[in-house]
C-alpha cells in the first residue's frame, strides 16, 4: 500500500514473522531530515540520483548502487537532480538478522552489532537479492519464499559487514554517556539540556559540540529521534497517533505528525494503516 505526499510517494509492505520493513519509495527534491533507526537498513537506488548525509560524509548513490546503513547512523535524504530518484529498501531487526548471519555463515552468533566496511557498495547480487526480497514482502508470498529471498540477501550482505569496533566506537565519553542516558529513558522523560550535560560530566555548550560531531545530531534532535523510534514501533502495533504521542512523549498528535512527517516522509495514521491495515478513526 502507497501514501502519497505531494508528488513524492512511498509504498511499504511489513513481514511480521521475519521482522522486516519493505519500502519502495520516490522523491523529488527533499525527502528526509537527519534521523536514525534501531534497524540494519539495506537498500537499492534504482532511478535518478539519491544523494544523502552518512558518517560525516556526503553520498550520491546512483542506478544499481547498494546502500549499506548500521544502527544508530544518522542520515538524511534529497534529490539533486530533476525528475528524482527512486529505491527500494529493506529494514532489518539487528538481532534476527545477527542471528540468521550465524547460522548462514557457521560463525557463531556475533550479537546485533553491525558495521559495514563501506555506506554505498557497488554489488550487482546483492542489490538483486534486496530488490526481489522486497517484492516478496510487498506481494505477500508464502512464507517459504520471503524466508528464501531474505537468505539470499544475508548470504550476500556477509562480505560487507566489518568488524565491529571498540564499545561505543570513537565517541568521546561524555557524548556516550549522554546518549546512553537518552536511551536508558527511551527519550520518554523530559530530559532538560543541563540535567544532561550534568549526567555526562560536562557543561552543556561542550556537549553540544561534542555529540553533534559523534553523532550528526544536536541532543535535543536525538532526543526527538528517539522518541521517533519508539512511536514508530507502537504504532506498528495498532496505537492510535494520539496514544502513541502521548506515550512517547510529544505534545499532542499534531507535534508527532510534523516531527515524524520530517523523518520518515509519511504521516503516523498513514504509518499505522499500512502496518496494520486498520485505518485511524478519531
Amino acid at each position: 500500500m502507497a501514501e502519497a505526499v505531494d508528488q513524492d510517494w512511498i509504498a511499504l509492505a511489513r513481514d511480521a514473522t521475519g521482522g522486516v520493513e519493505a519500502v519502495r519509495a520516490h522523491f523529488r527534491g527533499h525527502a528526509y531530515d537527519p534521523h536514525f533507526h534501531d534497524e540494519v537498513l539495506i537498500g537499492v537506488t534504482e532511478q535518478g540520483v539519491q544523494q544523502f548525509r552518512c558518517r560525516r560524509a556526503v553520498h550520491r548513490s546512483t542506478r544499481g548502487r547498494v546502500i549499506l546503513i548500521a544502527p544508530g547512523e544518522t542520515h538524511d535524504g534529497v534529490a539533486p537532480e530533476a525528475g528524482g530518484f527512486t529505491y527500494s529498501m529493506l529494514y532489518l531487526d539487528p538481532a534476527r538478522l545477527a542471528a540468521a548471519a550465524a547460522e548462514c555463515t557457521g560463525r557463531g552468533h556475533c550479537g546485533a552489532i553491525f558495521e559495514f566496511a563501506a555506506t554505498l557498495a557497488d554489488d550487482a547480487d546483492l542489490a538483486a537479492a534486496i530488490l526481489s526480497a522486497r517484492r516478496a514482502i510487498a506481494a505477500a508470498e508464502m512464507r517459504a519464499v520471503r524466508d528464501a529471498t531474505l537468505d539470499r540477501v544475508v548470504e550476500r550482505l556477509a562480505r560487507h559487514v566489518g568488524l565491529p569496533g571498540p564499545a561505543g566506537g570513537s565517541a568521546p565519553a561524555t557524548a556516550r554517556r549522554a546518549r546512553e542516558a537518552i536511551d536508558a529513558l527511551h527519550g520518554e522523560a523530559d530530559l532538560g539540556l543541563e540535567r544532561l550535560a550534568a549526567l555526562a560530566g560536562t557543561d552543556r555548550f561542550r556537549l553540544a559540540r561534542a555529540f553533534q560531531r559523534a553523532y550528526g545530531l544536536a541532543p535535543h534532535a536525538y532526543l526527538v529521534n528517539r522518541r521517533l523510534c519508539t512511536a514508530r514501533g507502537l504504532l506498528a502495533r495498532g496505537l492510535r497517533p494520539a496514544e502513541v504521542a502521548a506515550a512517547a512523549g510529544f505534545a499532542d498528535q499534531s507535534h508527532l505528525g510534523r516531527w515524524f512527517r520530517r523523518a520518515y516522509g509519511i504521516t503516523p495514521a498513514g504509518y499505522r494503516r499500512i502496518c496494520t491495515n486498520v485505518p485511524d478513526r478519531a
